[in-house]
């Protein structure tokens, strides 16, 4: 559908055929972010509207539709300062290419086997994390004391929410501002042209081969190459094949550095201290930032602790995903981000790496949170693991002395150590609470419950808190960390 005779430039906008493997094909409407030319061919990088950036691709003229093509907006005139035309104001884009400059320079160092400056300049990106909705009207001084009684049918069992001494705890959810240190941090502030686009077609990584989601600050002078290939061990990147197999002839490790805390069957975790194990810290980062976007990538990881869960066979512990947490937060945070690498998704490892994490703030003696704005996908996972655990709790109570049993929020809270406002915002989210005769009444129906049991039955990996060998730190007496 395409007509040479109309120029297609950055910004325009038109339907574009994705080819989509689940339905029929359609023609969404995308944005052009880029065109090059390749032996006198044009190939346009196009992001859809509406989709997440992860379909984001090269396609052809041939799949574009010209005859709705919408040419880009007028930019403003260029504002006055000091009363004087003509002075030219910030251009975010160049302040992005500078501080990418600066980090092709720090990582090529790293490469070189330096050590980084810390902390070295932002690089302006986007992550994974995407937004959680909490409704406000619910408040937490009305939701103090749970009553729990079966009513007459076997299946279904009901709740009264009655009114405490928690009035002054009344929270949303929402924190009023992203943490703003560390290795990957919430950034919204910047959407450039230079991290909108994958600039890495294809990682090797072990025995996998991965498609990388969302752009990351490799070194430049590898993103134009094929594969980047980098050693499933300690996770430097290098350029070839060959690189690889000499690299693997003098690396030493078959397992994450750290020590390994968590083991059952052919599951390990291990805690990696980004200061003593800044290397490792700093390449795992890069590689999650492939997978995680509206974040900004820092080479400052001192400040944190990395959890990477592995897979273990005759050749090593195989990395399958990772979390990762502040050393000390102010806001309750346990996880700061948190990623499964694509060839284990959708096998329960997600949830396997949250509960994990849960089980540390219990240890902790803590009630924990995931930082926030989530993600798509990770809102999905937490809210499913939110939901099997609160209802695990409220279905598995029992009467005494003939009375209804009774539990707080309070006591769920510090039972699974799941933050209150997670433990409101799940049950507003299955939409169990309902207002009669004066209280506020929380009903378990037969769908709920029997979905909830099939679903369990399908969670075969849970972590078992009697394999975990885990000593918490007080680093607010370790001085820097």
């Amino acid at each position: 559908m395409a007509d040479h005779s109309v120029e297609i430039t950055e910004g325009c906008r038109l339907p574009v055929l994705r080819k989509n493997q689940e339905h029929e094909d359609e023609w969404p409407l995308a944005e052009i972010l880029s065109v090059k030319d390749i032996s006198g061919k044009k190939l346009y990088y196009v992001h859809y509207i509406d989709f997440n950036k992860r379909l984001d691709e090269w396609v052809t003229p041939d799949r574009l539709d010209i005859k709705k093509l919408q040419f880009p907006k007028k930019e403003a005139k260029t504002p006055m300062k000091n009363g004087l035309p003509g002075s030219r104001p910030s251009s975010p884009e160049r302040d992005v290419k500078k501080s990418l400059d600066l980090h092709v320079q720090s990582a090529s160092a790293t490469s070189r086997g330096k050590t980084l400056p810390t902390p070295v300049q932002k690089i302006p990106a986007r992550s994974f994390f995407a937004s959680q909705s909490v409704q406000k009207e619910f408040m937490m001084n009305e939701l103090n004391m749970v009553k729990m009684f079966q009513n007459n049918s076997p299946r279904c069992s009901t709740v009264y929410l009655l009114p405490g001494e928690d009035s002054q705890d009344s929270s949303d959810g929402i924190p009023s501002a992203p943490r703003m240190t560390g290795s990957l941090v919430s950034d919204r502030s910047h959407d450039d042209i230079v991290t909108r686009m994958k600039n890495i077609d294809c990682i090797e990584l072990g025995r996998h081969r991965l498609k990388p989601w969302y752009f990351s600050p490799y070194p430049q002078e590898l993103t134009s190459l094929p594969i980047l290939y980098l050693c499933e061990f300690c996770l430097k990147y290098l350029k070839s094949l060959k690189c690889l197999q000499r690299h693997l002839t003098k690396c030493n490790l078959r397992h994450p550095p750290g020590n390994e805390i968590y083991r059952k069957g052919t599951i390990s975790f291990f805690e990696i201290d980004g200061r003593k194990n800044k290397a490792y810290s700093q390449n795992l980062c890069l590689l999650a930032k492939c997978f995680l976007d509206h974040k900004t990538l820092y080479y400052d990881t001192d400040p944190f602790l990395f959890y990477v869960m592995s897979e273990y066979d005759s050749k090593g512990f195989h990395i399958v995903g990772y979390f990762s947490k502040e050393k000390e937060s102010t806001e309750d945070y346990n996880v700061a981000c948190i990623l499964t690498l694509p060839p284990y998704q959708r096998r329960g490892y997600g949830k396997l790496l949250i509960e994990f994490s849960y089980e540390l703030s219990k240890v902790e003696g803590k009630t924990g949170t995931p930082e926030k704005p989530l993600s798509d996908l990770g809102l999905l996972s937490y809210r499913s693991y939110w939901s099997q655990t609160i209802l695990e709790i409220l279905m598995d109570l029992k009467s005494e002395n003939g009375e209804r049993p009774q539990i707080t929020i309070n006591e769920i809270s510090e039972i699974t150590s799941v933050k209150k406002e997670d433990v409101i915002s799940t049950l507003q989210y299955l939409n169990l609470i309902n207002y009669y005769k004066g209280q506020y009444i929380l009903t378990l129906s037969e769908d709920i419950v029997e979905g909830h049991e099939r679903a369990m039955q399908k969670r075969h990996l849970r972590i078992d808190p009697k394999c975990l060998h885990f000593t918490p730190k007080d680093w607010s007496k370790r001085g820097k960390w």
